[in-house]
């Protein structure tokens, strides 16, 4: 036990958290145009990993947590395809833009829903995560990922990126 926790959830922990970090310091990337190499894979293996040790756990039926694992595995390779396979030619600039942000945006609503669980004073506003503080947050935090995609994938131009 690490910190009152098993092995294997310290390890998701710690690689979510990694993963929001380095996700958000992408995101920065995109609208900065600087090529974030190292921040980049990071992400994508701590976000890869994180969805993959989710299904470690034991199994109880198919959750919401379990649902956004099966997309980011779905979502995670495209972009890892679309940055090092194609280059981030065409389309697959913004094919890497736009699945990279969706994979962040996973992580974070899960993030959110467990201090939702975790948070004493976050429960006691939304013991059963169906009461109005939970999902506010929830559309928020969708709108603005929404809307910083949508920003990031115009303002991303990888021919013009200059490395950091």
């Amino acid at each position: 036990m690490i910190l009152g926790m098993t092995t294997l959830t310290f390890a998701h922990v710690v690689l979510s958290l990694i993963g929001i970090l380095s996700g958000f310091v992408v995101m920065f990337g995109l609208f900065t145009e600087k090529r974030l190499d190292s921040w980049t894979a990071v992400f994508l293996v701590t976000t890869a990993a994180t969805s993959v040790t989710g299904f470690f756990f034991p199994f109880r039926g198919l959750s919401p947590a379990d649902i956004f694992g099966i997309i980011s595995l779905v979502v995670v390779p495209i972009a890892i395809f679309a940055r090092y396979g194609r280059q981030l030619a065409g389309g697959w600039r913004r094919a890497y833009v736009i699945t990279a942000m969706i994979a962040l945006y996973l992580n974070v609503f899960v993030l959110i829903a467990q201090l939702f669980d975790k948070v004493p004073a976050l429960k006691a506003l939304a013991p059963t995560k169906t009461e109005p503080p939970f999902k506010v947050t929830q559309l928020v935090v969708l709108v603005l990922f929404v809307l910083l995609t949508i920003a990031a994938a115009k303002k991303f131009h990888a021919e013009q990126f200059r490395t950091a």
